[in-house]
């Protein structure tokens, strides 16, 4: 059965859209395809599409290290260290665009700091800096979590014997701590390059006409053009840098051995990896990047209860009865779909999870890899992949709430698959054994022994497909319709009919669901772990 669905919603879709790209009326052929990268203005997206992932990697890798070396080697006090995961749980916990938004409010021609504050009339806010800026603050929280564990797991003493033996700090840092975290960097760096490519909201509502990039223009040429052919060439461009980094990573990465936790340990021994000084500018540059997110925000709140930001700051209510009247269909189907998407993208976690850890059968690494290729691929590619297949015979899903399920379930669920994995390798096979030893059937020992167990990878699974399903539109912007929407499609098209208030009332809503969500997840989770096991860390590693 998971052969099947894995067929029909990941293989499938990829190649109907690869036929797509090489068939033409005449036949199958190339030049077609040919002709559409040829285009100036493609060729023109093509690179900025790659200078904008460069630049968003470096930027958020760089600020993400920074957040995650403070956090697991400064010896932050508690209350700092909450700060800073709930400063980086914001971006995540919103939609991709929301920065964009405040940018927006914040630096557009009634900007409140550059209209209302410092008085700067008909300034422009669009162009690469501010996409570069509102992509780099919405996607350095993944650099943060990539790194975070892998700084805390490194040993201290290998640190300490450098500087017994004369090594200065930053020498320490520079050619003992820095070098062993060269596989999260690259890393971090490849999620981040990924990110950018598949983000099209933010440029679409950020760069301008002066700086167009492959994903809009793969939107656009579908939307505006109806062309889905050229959508189709100009995704699959996406899909070559992508794929070109990720080799680079992996040559790069794989020349060097970076083990430092060993059979053989000793303890750790306190190292204090920062200086004072060195310390205090950690924390500034910190608090500076949480002050902004905090700012944004708040700004974002602020718009979305007066009546025109930079015009007429009452307080309103108005843009609330908008998006609970007007805006109410998009609110209802966004629940459903997420709330159908929850837990079936959960249950395929731990399902497929359970099998590729636990039991031999032909093709079971296959079955592993299939599995991750949504969610490696940018959801551009994902989501036009889909929109080709599943608009004709012989499966015609488009325009249903299915095709948006599955979508996120298909897309989404490995992050269980990868943690029901993660936690079955650390779980004895003697306690199955055991059970089955004592009588008992697979399936009692599965439900009765090892669900209870891996619970956490579960649950993590139904947080994160319910978080995407309320913030995902780079998939799915391809696979709405008049019978089924989004709250972040009405959000995206506030913006296009420059609506701003509502668009913020609508963030601010999202930002609200998902966290009153991920609260309820975490106390049903508490209630069901056993007594006396250890604490289940937060959806999203704090």
């Amino acid at each position: 059965m998971l052969w099947a669905l894995l067929a029909l919603f990941v293989l499938y879709p990829l190649g109907a859209m690869f036929a797509r790209i090489f068939r033409d009326d005449t036949g199958f052929g190339i030049a077609g395809a040919l002709a559409t990268l040829a285009d100036a203005n493609q060729v023109r997206a093509f690179w900025n599409s790659l200078l904008l992932g460069t630049l968003v990697g470096v930027l958020g890798t760089v600020a993400g290290f920074v957040f995650a070396f403070s956090a697991a080697r400064t010896k932050l006090p508690r209350w700092m260290a909450t700060a800073i995961d709930a400063a980086v749980l914001l971006p995540l916990v919103s939609p991709p665009f929301t920065a964009a938004i405040a940018m927006i409010f914040s630096f557009g021609p009634r900007g409140l700091i550059t209209y209302e504050l410092l008085g700067i009339k008909g300034f422009t806010v669009y162009g690469l800096g501010s996409t570069l800026f509102s992509e780099a603050l919405t996607y350095f929280p993944i650099a943060y979590l990539t790194l975070r564990p892998i700084l805390a797991a490194i040993d201290s003493n290998i640190e300490g014997m450098a500087l017994s033996l004369g090594a200065s700090r930053w020498r320490v840092f520079r050619t003992v701590t820095l070098p062993l975290c060269i596989p999260g960097i690259a890393n971090a760096f490849l999620l981040l390059f990924a990110a950018s490519l598949a983000d099209f909201a933010t440029p679409l509502i950020l760069a301008g006409n002066s700086f167009p990039v492959l994903p809009t223009q793969a939107y656009l040429q579908i939307t505006g053009l109806f062309d889905l052919r050229g959508g189709a060439v100009l995704s699959f461009a996406l899909l070559v840098p992508a794929l070109a980094v990720f080799a680079l990573q992996r040559y790069w990465v794989s020349r060097r051995s970076y083990v430092t936790v060993t059979g053989k340990g000793a303890g750790q021994a306190p190292f204090d990896s920062a200086a004072p000084s060195v310390r205090a500018l950690l924390l500034a540059a910190c608090a500076a990047l949480t002050l902004a997110i905090v700012y944004l925000y708040a700004l974002l709140l602020y718009a979305s209860v007066v009546v025109a930001l930079g015009a007429n700051h009452a307080l309103t209510a108005q843009h609330y009865k908008v998006i609970f009247t007007e805006g109410l269909k998009a609110i209802r189907d966004t629940l459903i779909i997420a709330g159908c998407a929850m837990p079936l993208g959960g249950l395929y976690g731990i399902l497929l999870g359970y099998l590729v850890a636990k039991r031999n059968f032909p093709g079971r690494g296959a079955m592993e890899l299939v599995s991750m290729v949504n969610y490696a691929l940018p959801g551009t590619i994902v989501g036009i992949a889909y929109l080709i297949a599943f608009n004709d015979p012989p499966v015609e899903l488009t325009g249903t709430a299915l095709i948006i399920v599955a979508c996120y379930v298909f897309r989404y669920g490995p992050t269980g698959i990868r943690a029901t994995v993660a936690l079955l390798q650390q779980i004895d096979r003697s306690l199955e054994e055991a059970s089955q030893g004592l009588g008992a059937s697979s399936s009692t020992t599965f439900r009765r022994v090892t669900l209870p167990l891996i619970l956490p990878a579960f649950f993590a699974g139904l947080g994160v497909v319910f978080i995407r399903s309320m913030t995902a539109i780079s998939a799915t912007i391809f696979l709405v319709s008049i019978g089924w929407t989004l709250i972040t499609v009405k959000i995206l098209d506030n913006m296009t009919e420059l609506s701003l208030g509502p668009a913020a009332a609508f963030s601010v809503l999202v930002v609200a669901i998902v966290f009153a969500v991920m609260a309820a997840i975490s106390w049903m989770l508490s209630l069901l772990r056993a007594p006396g096991a250890a604490p289940v860390p937060s959806l999203l590693g704090g």
